[in-house]
């Protein structure tokens, strides 16, 4: 498996897997979310701020972050590849990229929320601490913080 930059070109795959898992994601429950969602994912590629894994299977995860806000701002990984360290390994890269002289956030769901176990596992995994309950796309959610001075990030 390779951990790369995304481009462009890889759109299609991209939006392919984040099809399959778009019942997983609040916000993407139809179509024209899903278009708006595209526009958002290769605005990102153009500015090179989206990662991907890659394997023979093709387009297997992606993460989208922002570097103004200090945001990992999506990750997904397709079904079938999950527990496999594909999302660790996207979260390692993307923490490189944003270094460590300011905290890095990023939202998943609530404790209570079946659907947060596995997202809530892996960010606590590489320091992540929850903070404040907050609310995208109409669901409850929390924002999770990982320090400046976070220990090393772990695979």
């Amino acid at each position: 498996m390779e951990i790369r930059r995304g481009m462009l070109e890889d759109l299609p795959a991209w939006m392919a897997l984040v099809r399959r898992v778009a019942w997983n994601f609040p916000g993407l429950e139809d179509e024209a979310a899903l278009r708006e969602h595209e526009r958002t994912v290769a605005r990102f590629l153009e500015e090179g701020r989206g990662l991907c894994a890659v394997d023979g299977d093709g387009i297997v995860g992606v993460l989208l972050f922002s570097r103004r806000h200090r945001m990992i701002c999506c990750l997904a990984v397709a079904p079938e590849k999950r527990r496999q360290g594909i999302g660790g390994a996207l979260l390692t890269e993307a923490l490189a990229q944003l270094g460590k002289d300011a905290p890095v956030t990023v939202t998943t769901f609530r404790a209570e929320d079946d659907w947060g176990t596995a997202p809530r596992a892996l960010y606590e995994r590489f320091g992540f601490v929850p903070e404040a309950l907050v609310e995208e796309n109409g669901y409850p959610c929390q924002r999770y913080v990982r320090a400046a001075d976070a220990p090393g990030i772990q695979d």
